[in-house]
């Protein structure tokens, strides 16, 4: 797919410099740029997602970690 952005002057440039020691075309470069932004950006909807998960379970987790916890204590010789 083609399109079109804008992008300060010395970004291009030092895109330019980098494509050239890398052997490769300008639109390879940009591909693999935003690739990879957007991989690391979607590790952090991951971790969102998962964060929210636990948030709604934590009630429940506490309980059972008190109750674990108790049980532990009162088997043990102090």
């Amino acid at each position: 797919m083609k399109t079109a952005i804008s992008i300060p002057d010395e970004v291009f440039t030092e895109a330019e410099k980098l494509a050239r020691e890398l052997n490769q075309s300008r639109s390879q470069l940009y591909s693999r740029a935003v690739r990879e932004y957007v991989a690391r950006h979607s590790a952090d909807s991951v971790t969102s997602a998962l964060d929210a998960m636990c948030a709604e379970d934590s009630d429940a987790d506490n309980r059972f970690a008190t109750g674990a916890s108790r049980r532990i204590l009162e088997d043990s010789e102090w």
